[in-house]
């Protein structure tokens, strides 16, 4: 469970994340919905730690990422797709987060074969293409086989194949009882793949509440979507 309680982020004199609070459960698959520069992966970044909140707090399964004693075990995120050593093969890159969290070197192939990669496991990663690039950053999400998953627009660079692929995979993984949080700005993905949503615009909270009750706003979810954030896009921070 992913829990954020006041969350406050600012950069410079702009308020990137407004006091934002909400709760991502096991069970389902949470889709975070914002325009460009809602504050989405700032966000991710304060639950991942990587970025420190100015007030607020945000906790995995009850703690701090940075208490976590072996984190890759409890929490699995994809936040940039090429976060590896271009030089290093894709099971090589896997295989030094699997040692740093003291994780089987079994668990490499495992996940090298669930995201398709097991044919090109021994080249190097920086001549990936986007899609391949992709599939690797979600085997390392997978590696520590979380109870939580973080994704930011992972579908970014699939074919139409891989979408469906990573869809039924976060459908899959929900329903084994993680929590999973995917952020995007397709609103026609999230309605096929998403069964709860976190609006939120120039970082506070504007829904949280299901695809079925959101979509029954408007004629269309993109249409109630559209009405709910207007006048919210535009930069706040970090790209989001």
């Amino acid at each position: 469970m992913i829990e954020t309680r006041g969350l406050t982020k600012r950069y410079g004199p702009v308020l990137a994340v407004d006091a934002l609070s909400f709760d991502i459960r096991p069970g389902v698959v949470t889709g975070f919905l914002g325009p460009n520069g809602s504050g989405k992966s700032t966000t991710m970044r304060m639950i991942l730690g990587l970025d420190r909140p100015d007030a607020g707090s945000a906790r995995v399964g009850g703690r701090r990422y940075h208490d976590l004693a072996w984190p890759l075990r409890t929490v699995g995120a994809l936040l940039e797709g090429r976060a590896f050593h271009p030089g290093r093969s894709a099971r090589g890159h896997l295989a030094a987060l699997a040692a740093s969290n003291a994780i089987p070197a079994r668990r490499v192939d495992e996940v090298l074969a669930l995201v398709g990669l097991t044919g090109a496991a021994g080249r190097r990663a920086g001549k990936f293409s986007l899609g391949m690039t992709q599939r690797l950053g979600i085997a390392a999400a997978l590696l520590g086989d979380p109870e939580v998953l973080l994704l930011d627009e992972p579908v970014n660079g699939l074919d139409p194949e891989g979408i469906r692929w990573i869809r039924d995979l976060m459908r899959t993984l929900a329903g084994q009882g993680r929590a999973v949080l995917v952020s995007s700005h397709l609103i026609s993905e999230m309605a096929l793949t998403a069964d709860r949503l976190i609006v939120i615009g120039q970082g506070r909270l504007l829904a949280d509440t299901t695809v079925a009750a959101l979509s029954a706003r408007s004629a269309s979810l993109e249409d109630a979507f559209l009405e709910l954030t207007a006048g919210t896009a535009g930069y706040r921070g970090r790209p989001a």
